[in-house]
């Protein structure tokens, strides 16, 4: 099946690119799981960091508020940083978000309270949420009431990759300093491609409508690229990229 659709563009830069079939972030967990290495414990927070709002925007769909789930969010993390959660991150759970929110709730159901009773106490939150920008995200993103909370984690974690991806992509161009390119080119990405009015847009930009064609190919070829990196880096050793980016997009579509 082709990875090409209007959510994961095509194209790329001309920046240097690492391959996607390396050791990655949730891998390195996964392996040194039972004597975690500093290196394990890094990537493990990286991830965490990287992806904690869908599992706040679970909890609030439970039923609680801002605070109680930022307190909650924000406790979960702890124990999963300093506790021996990763005992849970067998084969068949290889996928990261899949393991997280099995880790969640079963946090939620035995120790959420005594948490909550440590953070009461002079609690130190390991990682950093930022509670008013999530509540926001809440608020402008389209609501899906007749989903599952658990699908609606399911694209919330889909909306976070796309994000990771274009923060990445973003970053790319600013270090090679086209940021500028970047700004005007960026909203090709989620166009089809049969629809992008390349030569009235080329007019508007000040470049020729071959040289629009080029940079918005390359441009959705580097964003499809780093998107299949974002996804591995949440994948254990062996899990297949295709098939949970098959899913992502299915969750997407609704």
């Amino acid at each position: 099946m082709s990875t090409t659709n209007q959510n994961t563009p095509e194209p790329a830069a001309t920046t240097p690119r690492n391959p996607v079939f390396v050791t990655t972030h949730w891998s390195l967990v996964v392996t040194a799981r039972g004597a975690q290495s500093p290196q394990s414990a890094a990537a493990l927070e990286k991830l965490c960091r990287t992806y904690w709002f869908p599992l706040y925007a679970y909890v609030r769909r439970g039923g609680c508020s801002k605070e109680d789930a930022e307190d909650s969010t924000q406790a979960f993390f702890a124990r999963l940083l300093e506790k021996n959660y990763l005992d849970l991150a067998q084969q068949e759970r290889g996928r990261f978000r899949t393991f997280l929110l099995v880790s969640l709730k079963r946090f939620l159901a035995n120790e959420w309270h005594r948490a909550h009773a440590q953070k009461r106490g002079g609690f130190q939150a390991p990682i950093s949420l930022d509670a008013e920008l999530a509540e926001q995200k809440l608020q402008t993103e389209i609501a899906a009431p007749r989903i599952s909370p658990e699908r609606d984690y399911e694209r919330r974690w889909a909306l976070a990759l796309l994000d990771q991806t274009m923060s990445r992509l973003r970053a790319e161009f600013q270090r090679a300093g086209k940021i500028s390119e970047f700004d005007r080119l960026k909203t090709f990405l989620t166009a089809d491609s049969k629809e992008i009015p390349y030569d009235t847009a080329a007019t508007g930009l000040g470049m020729s409508e071959n040289a629009l064609r080029v940079a918005v190919h390359r441009l959705r070829r580097r964003y499809r690229e780093l998107f299949h990196e974002e996804i591995a880096h949440t994948l254990a050793e062996g899990e297949n990229i295709e098939d949970e980016l098959r899913h992502l997009l299915d969750v997407l579509s609704g």
